[in-house]
């Protein structure tokens, strides 16, 4: 006879689950974003490794660290299969956002992390991609949500003037940083 085995996901979505229920919900939130809430939440999907992840990372102002060890895994450089770690304001951005959208549709992650190996081949590619990118400081994520128009994620993000917006239309994403308050892209 086998033992049962528990996974790391499952372990860990065990420990949100149970901290999600064991969390007020008069708690003052303090943070860049005051409109995020007591619990923050990011819910995503890779298509590139076929990977989703649903956590709640945040609660009463407090970052829970294997929950954010795990988006970060998530958010990996899938070419490379380095990890690094996310700037949690950016998370805060990102999740933010994704709860003004009002859609249980999860992100669609297109980049995260980005190595600089990674950074200087598509560059190579792309006049679109910076030199000194972000991704590749765990600063910005470009994304998609499904039923959602570029336009509209990016007004979302935008709404917090909390770090860069791009609209990629053409690209059908949208790039999220906690870099300085910026625009640009149509």
């Amino acid at each position: 006879m086998t033992k049962p085995t528990m996974t790391r996901r499952a372990l860990l979505g065990a420990f949100a689950a149970t901290t999600v229920a064991a969390a007020p919900f008069t708690a003052n939130a303090f943070g860049i974003l005051r409109g995020a809430g007591d619990i923050r939440r990011l819910k995503m999907h890779s298509g590139r490794t076929g990977e989703t992840v649903d956590m709640v990372y945040w609660i009463e102002g407090e970052y829970i660290r294997p929950a954010i060890q795990e988006i970060n895994y998530f958010m990996r450089d899938w070419r490379t299969d380095q990890v690094h770690d996310i700037d949690p304001r950016t998370l805060d951005i990102m999740s933010a956002s994704l709860k003004l959208l009002e859609t249980n549709e999860p992100y669609m992650l297109l980049s995260g992390y980005r190595s600089p190996e990674t950074n200087a081949m598509l560059r190579a590619r792309s006049s679109g991609v910076a030199r000194r990118s972000l991704h590749m400081q765990g600063q910005a994520a470009d994304l998609r949500v499904a039923g959602r128009s570029v336009s509209q994620v990016a007004r979302a993000a935008q709404s917090w003037s909390a770090g860069g917006v791009g609209r990629y239309s053409g690209s059908n994403f949208t790039h999220m940083d906690c870099g300085p308050v910026r625009t640009w892209g149509g």
